[in-house]
């Protein structure tokens, strides 16, 4: 392949084609369906489906068909197939639902208002994940233009990831016989630790998450009458959360949600922690003067990788503090999200803990955990000679420097599924989510230089899947 030829075509089709396209896409509000129960009616994520698909009909991609498959009940799906010069297939993932806008926009940004500034497209979904799509269709297509052989490629366009994915194995079951057996599965919907080289993601952590919620009262009553005599529902809950989580340290107590972290991932974070050093913190936007939980780089990225964390997303039944009165409140309910290390079986960590927090319930309370989402994590199988060849020689032509690999905090729920579906294929997992991106929070954004690279080094893997120069 020649890189010259590749980056010139890669950079032109962004700059005159995907950037106008995604800058459309950023407009259109298709929360994912946990967030909007309404998304089949208000016909937003049809709106998402239908660029793409428009998309990718104006590029005139050799041998390209696409369909929008729908099942009764679920969210569309993109199904992409762009003909090989071999049967040896390779399937693309990526999806175009959103997460919600959330508060806290810098000044002339905002979730559904493209803005470029400085190298950046800011804006909710551009990163996470719209872009998969042109970046895998633009790999592609690089290399018909170079006459370079490819695989059959399969592109898989979900609507339903930002909630689970739990519509996309029966998608997957449907269109088994299109699918095929790949032997390269390529996912673009993960993170980075910096923006100057590729980086391979050789695991996502599972999660466990749902709804506890403490009732000690049928109303509630006044504080200065019943507090004392009354367990405040507040209180209970934090003696339950501390069956799980040392309130000092953050640590996960029981060690059946712990598991014994691999060798090779203690060597790659070793070796991440020494390129990122104190990026590995300093990319989130603490207040002045505070810090992360430990100071060793190494463990910070191990806590974020293979170790069990927990985070509080949300609460019921506490007023705002304009509208708070003086009244102990019948009950509180916080959502719970227990990130899983990723070779934890989810199920049996989601049945632990809903045991260990219903039991024996303090003052006799009715305590309920409500399990909403388990997912498993992914640990990924070991590189073949030839892919971690093509990824170190793609990250150094294109980026200049080395390949990085890492484990990410996320979860990618379908992962672990296509792992077990498809025991012998090699995984190449990686995004543009790197320092300040904040995938999920205000001011998302894509870096732009980046993603040209990435879609450069998707190509060069692409023609050394049906080539490779090392077996």
């Amino acid at each position: 392949m020649d890189a010259a030829k590749t980056r010139n075509f890669v950079e032109t089709t962004w700059d005159r084609s995907i950037l106008p396209a995604l800058e459309e896409y950023i407009r259109i509000e298709n929360l994912s369906p946990d967030f909007d129960s309404g998304w089949d009616a208000r016909g937003e994520m049809e709106r998402a489906v239908q660029l793409a698909a428009r998309w990718i009909d104006s590029r005139g991609v050799k041998g390209l068909t696409w369909e929008v498959v729908r099942l009764a009940g679920r969210t569309p799906l993109l199904f992409i197939e762009i003909a090989g010069d071999s049967e040896e297939t390779v399937l693309l993932y990526g999806h175009l639902d959103k997460q919600p806008p959330m508060e806290g926009w810098s000044e002339g940004l905002g979730p559904f208002t493209p803005v470029v500034r400085e190298g950046k497209l800011y804006g909710r979904g551009g990163a996470d994940d719209g872009y998969a799509v042109f970046a895998a269709v633009t790999a592609v297509q690089a290399l018909q233009k170079q006459g370079i052989p490819h695989g059959r490629c399969v592109i898989l366009v979900e609507c339903c990831e930002e909630s689970g994915s739990v519509d996309l194995p029966d998608y997957i079951e449907k269109l088994a016989d299109r699918i095929g057996q790949p032997e390269l599965i390529v996912c673009l919907d993960s993170g980075c630790g910096n923006y100057e080289q590729l980086w391979l993601t050789t695991s996502l952590r599972g999660m466990a998450a749902g709804t506890l919620r403490v009732r000690i009262l049928k109303e509630g009553v006044h504080s200065g009458d019943a507090s004392g005599v009354v367990p405040s529902s507040f209180r209970i809950l934090r003696q339950l959360l501390q069956r799980l989580e040392d309130a000092a340290t953050g640590r996960i107590l029981p060690m059946d949600l712990h598991v014994e972290v691999p060798a090779e991932r203690l060597e790659q974070a070793h070796r991440s922690a020494g390129i990122l050093g104190g990026t590995t913190w300093t990319k989130f936007p603490f207040v002045e003067g505070a810090c992360p939980v430990v100071e060793d780089f190494k463990e910070l990225i191990l806590n974020r990788t293979w170790r069990p964390q927990l985070a509080v997303t949300g609460a019921d039944g506490m007023p705002s503090v304009a509208d708070a009165g003086n009244v102990l409140r019948p009950d509180t309910a916080v959502k719970l999200s227990l990130r899983l290390p990723p070779t934890l079986d989810a199920k049996a960590a989601t049945v632990f803990v809903k045991r260990l927090l219903e039991e024996e319930p303090p003052y006799g309370s009715s305590v309920e955990f409500r399990t909403e989402t388990e997912a498993n994590g992914w640990n990924s199988p070991p590189l073949k000679r030839w892919l971690e060849s093509s990824l170190e020689s793609a990250s150094i032509e294109f980026f200049g420097k080395g390949l990085c690999t890492m484990g990410e905090g996320g979860s990618i729920p379908f992962m672990a599924m296509l792992g077990q579906k498809f025991p012998r294929a090699q995984f190449l997992i990686t995004g543009v989510l790197g320092p300040n991106a904040n995938a999920h929070g205000p001011n998302e954004f894509l870096e732009i230089a980046t993603v040209k690279k990435l879609t450069c080094c998707v190509a060069a893997v692409l023609a050394d899947h049906l080539s490779p120069s090392i077996p």
